[in-house]
């Protein structure tokens, strides 16, 4: 029986989940095409956690499925403005005429800003976890479909949320997460992964002089 996301993402449980999201019948779609989808995916997540009030801890990106590690901080809301809201709801999902996006100016913000359901609505998205799964899997669905020129689903089409409920799980989940790609086989020392959590830290370290 399925359940519903919002009983099994509760940040009163806890705030840590491991998300596992995989491409429609495993295939490696993530590894196919002229846009790098890996790369892709990797910018969309910077992006998306200045956005949401979304955490990422670690993440793999593999050939037919990601990994990611979120802490969800709902409480950041609570200082963001309506203005803010709004700002940050409009770099990912700007206002439309005619089904066209406009640009996004501090007129048109304040001028949104006097529709408190749409304020309200955006601030509760900004710290949903489907709305952050939702922000990352259908942009690069529709890029990939229109580069191939098919239709249909890319993404199966629920993602796993499992919540981590102690420090040893969490770490368990690190570990996981940073091993996942040497156990696929595609390095052979977690710090050799492409598009991973730990490639980045080891980076951002080796750019300090720390390694």
């Amino acid at each position: 029986m399925t359940v519903a996301r919002s009983q099994l993402v509760d940040v009163s449980v806890t705030p840590w989940y491991h998300v596992i999201s995989k491409t429609v019948r495993d295939a490696f779609l993530l590894r196919e095409g002229e846009l790098d989808r890996k790369q892709w995916i990797e910018d969309r997540l910077q992006l998306l956690t200045e956005v949401f009030a979304v955490e990422l801890a670690g993440f793999a990106v593999l050939d037919n499925h990601l990994h990611l590690l979120v802490h969800l901080v709902p409480e950041h809301i609570d200082s963001w403005s309506d203005e803010e809201v709004l700002q940050r709801w409009f770099t990912i999902h700007p206002p439309r005429v005619n089904r066209k996006p406009i640009e996004v100016t501090a007129e048109v913000i304040r001028d949104h800003a006097k529709d408190a359901q749409l304020v309200a609505r955006a601030r509760q998205r900004l710290g949903d976890l489907g709305w952050f799964m939702k922000s990352l899997k259908e942009p690069l669905a529709r890029l990939a479909n229109e580069a191939d020129g098919t239709s249909g689903a890319f993404w199966q089409s629920r993602y796993k949320s499992i919540g981590i409920l102690d420090t040893k799980a969490l770490l368990a989940v690190c570990a996981y997460i940073d091993l996942n790609p040497v156990a696929s086989g595609l390095a052979e020392l977690p710090e050799d992964s492409l598009h991973t959590s730990i490639r980045t830290r080891v980076e951002h370290c080796r750019a300090r002089g720390r390694i």
